[in-house]
């Protein structure tokens, strides 16, 4: 059912993976045996979300100012459980905010009123938070970033999947903001499969400490479960939170 979607894709086309290079372009073989370069929407390294030889969509925009019409925006994976795997980082702010506009969110509840993006936050205001959720002058305001998360293994989600100073530097101004705000890192976790999250302390062990002083400090710590479709991306709710990687 497309029913309880929170968002639908265009209409999809379908694929193998050739391969992906540059960060921002795949080779993509369409099933009509078509050949296409598809814009890659994802900077990071993709691990175990880029094998070639994998089924992928794409969608299409016919924009003749874009350099490439096509945009790759799911992978499945997994064989002994086939998983779509959502690769455009560009969705994850878009849908959390169609969530926090219909008050998903339980662990959120309904203590806000005003929703705004992308606002100058941190050190001499030279970071932007991803959402600003604020409501009547007894209630603090929360400051929530937005992490898009891919990388799994046995049903555990982990992030990050490389070593990351801008992540590492998120962490650090949301504990920043204590007491005076409430400060909330999100993790999107981007395929259905996944009902644990932990940090990713193999990638980078220094965002894994990290995270686990701010959770002491009092920073909430909140990943999500969306189940990626061909149709469109449902919300599952909240994963469990491991503080260290199992």
């Amino acid at each position: 059912m497309t029913t309880d979607l929170l968002y639908c894709y265009p209409p999809l086309i379908s694929g193998i993976l050739l391969r992906r290079y540059k960060r921002f372009f795949a080779d993509i073989e369409l099933t009509s045996g078509e050949i296409i370069t598809a814009h890659c929407p994802n900077t990071g390294p993709m691990t175990g979300v880029c094998t070639p030889g994998s089924l992928v969509q794409v969608s299409l925009n016919n924009n003749p100012k874009r350099k490439l019409a096509h945009t790759w925006e799911t992978i499945l994976v997994n064989e002994t459980q086939p998983t779509w795997v959502g690769i455009n980082t560009g969705l994850p702010n878009r849908i959390v905010r169609l969530a926090l506009e219909k008050q998903l969110f339980p662990e959120l509840g309904d203590r806000y009123r005003h929703i705004r993006w992308e606002v100058p936050y941190g050190k001499n205001k030279k970071s932007r938070v991803d959402f600003l959720l604020t409501g009547d002058e007894s209630v603090s305001p929360i400051y929530i970033e937005v992490k898009n998360t891919t990388l799994a293994q046995n049903n555990v989600a982990f992030f990050p999947d490389t070593v990351t100073t801008r992540g590492q530097k998120h962490l650090q101004e949301l504990m920043a903001l204590l007491p005076d705000a409430k400060p909330v890192m999100l993790y999107f976790i981007n395929r259905g499969d996944c009902s644990v999250f932990a940090p990713g302390d193999r990638c980078d062990p220094t965002y894994g400490k990290l995270l686990r002083e701010a959770v002491e400090k009092g920073v909430k710590v909140l990943p999500y479960r969306f189940e990626i479709t061909p149709q469109g991306i449902r919300y599952l709710g909240l994963a469990e939170f491991l503080l260290k990687q199992p």
